[in-house]
Formats: C-alpha cells, sequence, structure tokens
C-alpha cells in the first residue's frame, strides 16, 4: 500500500481547492469523490468572482483537470472506513493511505415531507437568497418556515422581491409578526400541503385549507446533517449540532485531520469552501514540514 503525503475525502469544492494548492508545494495527493455534489441540481452556481453564473459541474471538471495538471490523483469511489493511521477502506475493498487526512465530505439537506417538493430543489425551491436571489427577483416568492431562521430569510428575500409570502403551520407571533409585517411580508392563513407543478413549473402550494399560494419559488431552510463518516470514525470532536469542531484552519481534535468546507460550515457558498479548502491545505503542509524537520534534527542529533 503506497502511501500519500495527503489524503482528500470529497472532491467538491473544498477539496479540490485543496488537492490544488497541495499538489502545487510538491506533496503527493489523492482526492476520493463519491460524485454526490451537494448542488448537483443547480444549472448555475453564483457569488463566485470570475467564476459567476458557471454550471457547477463544470466548476468541478475544471478543478480536477487542474489538480491532476499538477501531479494529483482523483479516484472515484466511497469511503467505507477511515482507521487510525489514515488508512482508508475504500466500497471496492481498495485501502489507502497518508500522511495526513483532510475531510470535505459536505452536508446533506433534509427537507420537510412536503409532497412535491424534493423534485423542485435546487429548482424553484432553493435555500440561499445570495444564491438565487437575483434569477427570482420581483417574482411571487413563499418562505416556508422551516426553523428558527426562516424569519430571518424572509425578511433578507423582501430585498428580492416586493411580493413575499411566509408560509407556516403555526403563524408567527410577537415580535416576529411585527418584523415581518415592518418590512411588508405577508403571512399565509395555513401551512403547506403540497407543491403545485404545471407544466413541470412550480406556480403554487396548496396550503392546509385548500387554498392555493401562487408563487414562482419558494426559499426554505433545509436540516443539515453532516456527512461526517470517516470524522467520526476517527473520534473526532463534534459540537452539541453534531459538526466537528476545528479551529480557524480546519484542524480537528485528531492530530493529522483537516476538515472543510460544507462538513464543517454547512451555510458557506462555493467560493467560501474553496477558501476553506485553500486554508486547510496550506496548514497541512505546514504541518508536513515540522514533522519533516523533526526528523531531519533527530537523524542530525543521533549522528553528532
Amino acid at each position: 500500500m503506497n502511501e500519500r503525503d495527503v489524503l482528500i475525502i470529497g472532491g467538491g469544492p473544498a477539496g479540490l481547492n485543496g488537492a490544488l494548492v497541495l499538489a502545487r508545494a510538491r506533496r503527493s495527493v489523492t482526492v476520493v469523490d463519491a460524485g454526490e455534489p451537494r448542488n448537483a441540481g443547480v444549472d448555475h452556481m453564483h457569488g463566485f468572482l470570475t467564476r459567476d453564473g458557471m454550471p457547477p459541474a463544470r466548476l468541478l471538471e475544471t478543478g480536477r483537470t487542474e489538480v491532476r495538471g499538477y501531479g494529483g490523483e482523483i479516484v472515484e469511489g466511497t469511503v467505507a472506513r477511515a482507521e487510525e493511521g489514515f488508512v482508508l477502506t475504500l466500497g471496492d475493498g481498495t485501502r489507502l493511505r497518508g500522511r495526513r487526512l483532510l475531510v470535505t465530505t459536505g452536508v446533506t439537506d433534509v427537507l420537510p415531507d412536503v409532497p412535491g417538493l424534493r423534485e423542485r430543489w435546487g429548482r424553484e425551491a432553493q435555500m440561499c437568497p445570495y444564491c438565487h436571489g437575483w434569477e427570482v427577483r420581483d417574482q411571487r416568492i413563499a418562505v416556508l418556515g422551516t426553523s428558527p431562521n426562516s424569519v430571518h430569510q424572509a425578511l433578507l428575500l423582501r430585498q428580492w422581491s416586493p411580493d413575499v409570502t411566509f408560509v407556516a403551520d403555526a403563524p408567527p407571533a410577537g415580535e416576529d409578526a411585527a418584523r415581518l409585517a415592518a418590512r411588508g411580508i405577508g403571512v399565509a392563513p395555513s401551512g403547506v400541503r403540497r407543491v403545485v407543478v404545471e407544466d413541470d413549473r412550480l406556480t403554487g402550494l396548496e396550503l392546509a385549507d385548500g387554498s392555493v399560494l401562487g408563487c414562482d419559488a419558494v426559499f426554505l431552510a433545509p436540516t443539515w446533517v453532516p456527512k461526517a463518516g470517516p470524522l467520526a470514525d476517527l473520534g473526532c470532536e463534534t459540537g452539541e449540532d453534531g459538526f466537528v469542531k476545528t479551529d480557524p484552519t480546519g484542524r480537528t481534535s485528531v492530530p493529522g485531520v483537516w476538515a472543510a468546507g460544507n462538513v464543517v460550515v454547512p451555510a458557506g457558498q462555493v467560493v467560501m469552501a474553496a477558501a476553506a479548502g485553500a486554508m486547510a491545505a496550506a496548514m497541512i503542509n505546514a504541518d508536513l514540514v515540522e514533522e519533516e524537520v523533526a526528523r531531519g534534527l533527530a537523524a542530525l542529533r543521533s549522528t553528532a
């Protein structure tokens, strides 16, 4: 089993940008990618300078080409198990060993059980106003009250359209109701029963009272579940929210293990994930340099 300087689990923006930095630092790098990007259902990504409007698949294809151009390796597969000593067992039985490990496996967006919603996710149903608000500017927007942050999400979206309606099983009261009213945001009379689709296009929401709220776009805050299997295998410390704890560079509680991207910060945009991958890569390289210096010093002193 050949040892690589760094193994990276996850070939999204964080993993590929980390691999690019490490490969350019002349480190041997292998990226294991399951081919399940979080934004697979989205046609275009936004908010990434010089890449605004690029299809996510093209970004990943370009990133893979750049990493390979510096000698980095991309392996398609899933990691079944991570073991002490940074040995990875893939789904097909292949075993890989690295000196350091970077985990960029991302997060799963768990949607509320609303018939028809999953099929529109990444299309007319979205999460991030900064990523997709411009594309639905001045259209009819519904915000589902799925989390404590949903009122804030509705207040944000009023920036892009004058026609925003908040939809929840229990209408907001008190300060939340006042804040929505102050922003000119309407409140639906009842919660949502199903998504209404016509000619493969979302046109509204059928509410629990039987009425239909016409809308062109739906925003909601899904429940975030980290894809943290390798981190759990290695015993990395997590917070109360279930997400791994890291320092600002992505270093986890387990020496030699870093994490970056949405597996750490689920709300992070593509550009943020890429930046986190670059930061983690630089710190991993510095950690390897310190190990090599210590080894060299030990060798010098043993011959003195």
